[in-house]
Parts: structure tokens; sequence; C-alpha cells
């Protein structure tokens, strides 16, 4: 008895249309415009929203390093303001005592007419300074500012030089062996040092106030340069 033919699904598809004969193959379906378009405009915000949270980062960083450097130097200029305060009035009281006697002739000049209670020099801190530059902080302080401080640290080393010159000569003019040649040095070094402690102490002040207007403004943009 003969088997029966029991049709499949497969029998009864249609074959693929032969493509014709020397027609081209049809591209796959590619991205719209639209969609490119989209997607490169996506990538370019988050390339620009990521340079400008890096570049706000920065400038914040900026900020914090210029006010933390503004807070260190006023510090440090308050406390080298009361180093000057401490000596100034002795100094300028020796000065006046070194020139009476220096002014006498040699035969009446009396030691005890110039009543030395030690030389008191002043050690400037100069910390908050030698660490700004190494830093780079005045960099983002004002200009203007920053070049005050400048004139200030100046200063500063301007007198340390004398007062390295005054050190030296007492080693080389000791009062005890030749007090009039120390008298001589010891006059010239507390004439500079009555001339600059005023300037000294004024640029303190100005400087301070400064600093605090600085300091009581938040905004970057008064701390740090543009």
């Amino acid at each position: 008895m003969p088997e029966p033919h029991i049709p499949k699904l497969e029998d009864h598809e249609d074959p693929p249309p032969a493509a014709a004969k020397g027609a081209a193959p049809r591209p796959a379906r590619g991205k719209s415009l639209v969609t490119i378009g989209l997607e490169v405009l996506l990538i370019s915000v988050g390339v620009f929203l990521g340079l400008a949270g890096e570049q706000w980062r920065e400038d914040r960083r900026h900020h914090e390093l210029a006010e933390s450097s503004l807070r260190n130097f006023r510090s440090e200029m308050e406390e080298n303001r009361k180093a000057v305060q401490a000596v100034k009035d002795y100094h300028a009281t020796l000065q006046k005592e070194l020139q009476a006697y220096l002014a006498k002739d040699h035969k009446t000049r009396n030691t005890a007419d110039v009543k030395i209670q030690g030389l008191r020099f002043i050690q400037f801190e100069e910390t908050a300074w030698d660490l700004a530059l190494t830093t780079q902080a005045l960099t983002y302080i004002d200009r203007d500012l920053a070049l005050a401080l400048s004139r200030v640290y100046n200063l500063q080393k301007t007198f340390n030089a004398l007062t390295q010159g005054m050190t030296q000569a007492m080693y080389v003019l000791p009062w005890q062996d030749n007090f009039d040649g120390f008298a001589g040095a010891a006059e010239t070094y507390y004439g500079d040092a009555v001339f600059l402690e005023p300037k000294l102490i004024q640029q303190y002040d100005e400087l301070t106030r400064r600093i605090d207007r600085e300091l009581g403004d938040a905004t970057p943009d008064k701390a740090i340069s543009k």
C-alpha cells in the first residue's frame, strides 16, 4: 500500500526571487541624518560640559589657593608688625643717644650716656612669601595687591641686609675694645632703622586693610586676578 504524502510547509514556501541578472545588491538601511546629527550634538554637549566642569574646578582651586595665601600673609604681617612695634621706640631712643655721644668731643664722651640694653634686632617672618612663590599663588592674587606685598617683603629684606651688616660690625668692632667705632656703626644702623620702621608699620596696616577687603568679598573675581 503506498504511503500517504503529508505536505510540508516548506514545500509551499515560494523560493526567494532570483536577483535580476546584472542588478546591484540592495544596500543595508543606514542611520538617518537626523539620528547622526543628534548623536553628534549629544557628544558635543557632553564634551562641553566636561570641559566646563574641569574649568570650574580649576578656577575654584585657584580661588582657594589665593584666599589661603592672603590669610597667611595677613597673619604673618601681624606678627612682623608686633616685632617692629616692640623695638621701634627703643631703637629711636638708642639712636639719639648714640648721635649725642658721637657729637661730643672725644675727651668729654662718656659711654654711660649710651644705655644699651641689647641691640634688639628684628627677625622677620617670611614663610608666607616663600610658600606663595613655591605654589605660584601670587599668580591668582590681584596684581596691585601682589605688587604691594612684594614691596613690603623687599623692604624687610633691605632691613635684614642692614642687620646682617651690623652683626658683622659687632665682631669686627666689639664695644668693649672700641666703643667709638662700634657707636659709629650702630648710629648709622639705627638711623636707617628709625627711618624704615615707621614705613613698615604703615605698609603693614595698609596691606592688612586691603587683604581684609579681599577676604570679605567671597566672589572669585576679587580675590583672584583675571
